[in-house]
């Protein structure tokens, strides 16, 4: 892959300065993206603000990888299952099975993924931090980009990853009280209680849910 112009140059400081900052380098719909050392994440947010005039900081978003890379996310190798899955049954089973499988697989199940932008080089540019189940941790880059505050906060909230050193790091699009992180793969589609105002008590109460357990299990990649 050839990259040019800042990306080059960017790709050639990080070989220099943290060799082992930079794990890989992709590129997605015409976007550079470089995997990075968890530890090394503020640090090199640090330098490509100073030395690259990257001075935005467009998103910070969460991936789960779970099942990625089995075979039942192949169209052609798929068992057929791919929309009931989704719909209905019971796939306790089904879903301890093939988490068995991706983790076999790789322990790297969820990633963070950061969005930038050089105004000045007309360029962006994402940086990917894979991370371990066991290990959701990162630090937080909220000294680097002050708008880092509410992406971090929505992804703590959503997949469980913690950003250490953020000065207020909650949930923000859940209640306070929710159980569990909802963009996980795992998490049932409709949830682990619901919700109603209770006149008698005069207040909201919670109560498990009376629906058939869903899951957002994705299956099938059609090209």
């Amino acid at each position: 892959m050839k990259h040019t112009g800042v990306v080059k140059d960017i790709i050639k400081h990080f070989k220099t300065a943290i060799p082992d900052a930079v794990q890989d380098v992709a590129d997605a719909s015409g976007e550079p993206i470089l995997v990075i050392s968890a530890k090394h994440i503020k640090t090199v947010c640090e330098q490509i603000k100073q030395k690259f005039s990257f001075a935005s900081l467009i998103d910070i978003v969460g991936v789960d990888y779970l099942h990625y890379g089995i075979s039942e996310w192949t169209t052609d190798d798929s068992t057929g299952r791919g929309f009931s899955r989704g719909v209905a049954g019971d796939l306790s089973n089904d879903i301890t099975e093939d988490s068995q499988k991706s983790t076999a697989k790789s322990s790297k199940r969820f990633a963070v993924i950061y969005h930038l932008l050089s105004v000045e080089h007309n360029q962006r540019i994402n940086f990917k931090v894979q991370l371990d189940e066991a290990e959701l941790q990162l630090s937080s880059i909220i000294d680097v980009w002050p708008n880092a505050d509410w992406h971090e906060r929505e992804v703590f909230d959503m997949f469980g990853v913690i950003f250490s050193g953020h000065p207020d790091l909650r949930r923000i699009l859940t209640d306070y009280g929710f159980i569990g992180h909802p963009f996980r793969k795992d998490f049932p589609l409709s949830g682990h209680v619901e919700v109603r105002y209770d006149e008698n008590q005069a207040r909201v109460v919670y109560e498990p849910v009376e629906i058939t357990p869903r899951v957002l299990v994705p299956k099938v990649i059609r090209d």
